[in-house]
């Protein structure tokens, strides 16, 4: 039987506590392997997240959607080049699911309507690697901020989450059939203050949100109204505010690793799962590329993405990429799992 975080801690007999950040424990250091151009917006605050589609036929040819928050959507390729780009107003987080029928679909938070959260969907062309605009879909009230994908259903609805500055974690089921946006939201959940950090895992259902100066959060993300429970707090030593994305890398029915941006000491903390046992922390410093700073966004996927990336790719957003704009670093994810000596 698959169980929550939850779950799985009640049964162990554990706690929030139990699970409390290691004291002291240094960060060792990876460096990119790659890096994408720079965002068109320049000396500002303006890359914020990437999202990945893996090419399971040609994994050297996959892609990188990545938001430009003042511009807009670019595609990149494993190389970092551009691809192309899509004008767009204030889309924040995004991620992209892949439909029963092929369609690859990416979806933004749309911040343009600061009083009431919007979903940009748009659809990826992953031949030509360019997207095009689907439409925009209410929310609820709060400003877009967080966002991420959860089930896809055979029929083709497929549900994402949006968590919104204000603190409400809402849930929208989506379905594009028949050329029309089909569109239902409910409230999930809710934090004190400003989350952002989203990231679902479809096999036990959990919902994981990080509330930036509070903690990592774990709810069901299938049934409304449920009791979430804090994973990891923000404590200056394991987490440094502002916690930001979020990754996770999925190993077996429900195990594998759940990865956080501590973006106050510019380090990456990783929980392992089910439990939430907090087990490293790495750095992206500098080497053939330059190192992250204040990262946003994270994303990682597993598999093989060509000769450099053999394992998986892990992204950061870099929040200082000076004399350039900011832009995105790639890093191998065998080369985190070998300098934290995990299995």
């Amino acid at each position: 039987m698959r169980h929550t975080i939850a779950m799985a801690l009640v049964a162990a007999g554990l706690s929030a506590c139990a699970t409390a950040p290691i004291e002291g424990l240094p960060a060792v250091a990876v460096t990119a392997l790659a890096e994408t151009a720079p965002v068109g917006t320049a000396n500002e605050d303006a890359a914020d997240d990437p999202a990945i589609w893996r090419n399971a036929a040609d994994p050297a040819a996959s892609l990188i959607v990545a938001t430009d928050k003042k511009g807009g959507l670019y595609v990149y390729d494993l190389s970092g080049a551009q691809k192309s780009f899509l004008p767009a107003d204030r889309l924040n987080n995004v991620d992209l699911l892949t439909l029963p029928d092929g369609r690859v679909i990416v979806a933004a938070s749309d911040r343009s309507d600061e009083a009431n959260a919007h979903i940009y969907l748009a659809e990826l062309d992953t031949a030509r690697g360019t997207l095009a605009k689907l439409g925009r879909v209410p929310v609820g009230p709060g400003e877009g901020y967080g966002i991420c994908k959860g089930d896809v259903a055979a029929d083709g609805t497929f549900v994402i989450y949006s968590d919104p500055k204000e603190g409400t974690i809402y849930r929208t089921s989506l379905n594009l059939s028949g050329g029309d946006i089909a569109a239902s939201t409910d409230v999930l959940n809710s934090v004190e203050t400003q989350p952002e950090g989203c990231i679902y895992d479809e096999r036990t259902g959990t919902l994981y949100i990080g509330e930036e100066d509070v903690g990592l959060w774990a709810m069901d993300g299938r049934n409304a109204g449920t009791p979430k429970h804090l994973i990891a707090p923000i404590d200056n030593r394991y987490l440094v505010a502002d916690l930001e994305g979020l990754a996770i890398a999925r190993e077996g029915e429900d195990g594998g690793y759940l990865l956080a941006s501590s973006q106050g000491d510019n380090t990456y903390a990783l929980f392992a799962l089910p439990d939430g046992t907090p087990v490293g922390r790495f750095r992206v410093a500098a080497g053939e590329f330059g190192a992250t700073e204040e990262t946003d966004g994270i994303e990682l996927a597993l598999g093989s993405f060509g000769p450099q990336f053999p394992q998986g790719l892990f992204i950061a957003q870099d929040g200082v990429n000076a004399p350039e704009a900011q832009n995105f670093k790639l890093v191998s994810w065998q080369a985190i799992k070998e300098a934290l000596n995990l299995p």
